[in-house]
C-alpha cells in the first residue's frame, strides 16, 4: 500500500486509557497511521500542527467548541485537515454546533473500534459521517433554513447596522476583536463596542450565540454548513 493511501491520524483524547487503546487498535490497520496522541492542551495543539495529520480525532468536545475554537484553529494551520469529534451522547444541539464549527465526522463514545476506523476511512475519502440517529437534525435544519425570510427582512428583524452585519461573518470565522479590527481597519475598542451592542440586540450572552441567532433567522455567516 502506498503512503498516499494511508490516513495520517492524530488523537486528542483526555482519557489516557481510551487514548492508548485507540492507538493500539488503529495502529493495527494497514490503511491508518497514528502520527501522534496527546491529552488536550495548548502544547498538544502545537504538536498536532507539527505532525501535519490528515485527520484529527477530538474527544474533548466541550473544549473543542469553546474559545479559542479549536477546529477552526486546526483548519487554519493544517491545510486540508479533517476533524472527527467524539461525543458521549446524541445531543442534537452539540452535534449541529460541531458541524458549524467544521467537523466532518461525528461519532458517539459507544461506537466500536471498527466503526471509528470506518469513519476515519470515509472522512479520509472526502465523505462526511454522523450517527443515523442525528442525521434527521441536519435535514430539519436545512429544510428550516430554506423557509427563512429574505436577507433584507432578516436584517430589519435583528436591528444590526451594516457594519455589524460585516462582523457577524467574521465572528463566524472565529476571529478575535484584534483580528477583526485589522481586517476592517478599525480600532480594537470600536470592534469591542460593536460586539457589545450586538449581544444586546440579538439577546445573546456570548459571541458564538450571536452567530447562531443570526443563522437561525437565515443570515449567511462564515461558519461552515
Amino acid at each position: 500500500m502506498s503512503p498516499d493511501s494511508v490516513a495520517q491520524v492524530f488523537l486528542l483524547a483526555e482519557n489516557r486509557l481510551l487514548r492508548e487503546a485507540l492507538v493500539r487498535i488503529l495502529s493495527k490497520k494497514n490503511d491508518i497511521c497514528v502520527v501522534g496522541a496527546a491529552p488536550f492542551s495548548p502544547g498538544a495543539l502545537e504538536k498536532t500542527v507539527s505532525s501535519k495529520p490528515a485527520i484529527v480525532i477530538l474527544d474533548s468536545i466541550g473544549l473543542a467548541l469553546s474559545e479559542p475554537r479549536v477546529v477552526r484553529l486546526l483548519q487554519a494551520r493544517i491545510p486540508g485537515v479533517r476533524v472527527v469529534m467524539v461525543d458521549m451522547e446524541a445531543d442534537e444541539h452539540t452535534f449541529l454546533r460541531a458541524v458549524r464549527e467544521g467537523a466532518t465526522g461525528y461519532v458517539l463514545k459507544d461506537a466500536s473500534a471498527l466503526e471509528l476506523a470506518a469513519t476515519i476511512r470515509s472522512v479520509a475519502a472526502g465523505e462526511a459521517v454522523c450517527p443515523p440517529c442525528l442525521s434527521m437534525a441536519l435535514f430539519r435544519t436545512v429544510a428550516g433554513q430554506a423557509a427563512l425570510p429574505s436577507r433584507p427582512k432578516v436584517r430589519n428583524q435583528l436591528g444590526l447596522s451594516r457594519r455589524q452585519q460585516e462582523l457577524v461573518a467574521l465572528l463566524g470565522e472565529g476571529m478575535s476583536n484584534k483580528e477583526i479590527a485589522a481586517q476592517l481597519n478599525l480600532s480594537e475598542q470600536t470592534v469591542k463596542n460593536h460586539v457589545h451592542r450586538m449581544l444586546r440586540k440579538v439577546g445573546a450572552t456570548d459571541r458564538l450565540t450571536i452567530v447562531e441567532r443570526c443563522q437561525a433567522v437565515g443570515f449567511i455567516t462564515g461558519v461552515a454548513n
